[in-house]
């Protein structure tokens, strides 16, 4: 792992608990319940089935960025907007443009946080809404230390 900054917010491999447990709101719309690998987190998550089928028992790679550009935020000087401009064109629906992280997952959403619960104690909730699909992420603060109320989020999954 670089020492250097980088855009990932949080990383953890998960495995799908249980899926549409309260019963099915949606017909192209899921609701996974997914516990964590290393970092014991709980996660619920709204997924669009058509694009993107889970079922229960299966493991998949989630991380939250704040970007898709890859190496992390720029440091140094910025002369004449250069680095800004090579920035906005990380990801183009047209194909030109910088490859970034979703490049290497298979299901990419962005949203926004909107909510922390947790006041001062050892395990927070993190919620973020992903276009009305919605996400919340529990446990220990130290591992949800990087995510901002009020912040853009990107979510990408992988199996």
């Amino acid at each position: 792992m670089s020492s250097g900054p980088s855009n990932v917010l949080f990383d953890d491999l998960f495995t799908i608990n249980d899926i549409d447990k309260e019963g099915k709101k949606f017909d192209r719309v899921s609701r996974l319940f997914a516990q964590s690998s290393n970092f014991d987190m709980t996660l619920t998550l709204d997924f669009n089935v058509e694009l993107y089928p889970l079922q229960q028992d299966e493991k998949f790679s989630f991380v939250l960025a704040s970007s898709l550009a890859r190496g992390g935020p720029s440091m140094g000087s910025n002369t004449d907007g250069e680095e800004e401009d090579k920035d906005r064109d990380v990801w183009r629906p047209d194909g030109k443009g910088r490859r970034g992280l979703e490049e290497d997952y298979e299901y990419v959403m962005y949203g926004k946080v909107y909510k922390f619960d947790g006041d001062a104690g050892e395990v927070v909730t993190a919620y973020a809404s992903f276009g009305g699909l919605l996400m919340s992420l529990t446990g220990s603060h130290r591992h949800l230390q990087n995510i901002v109320l009020g912040d853009p989020v990107y979510l990408l999954m992988r199996r």
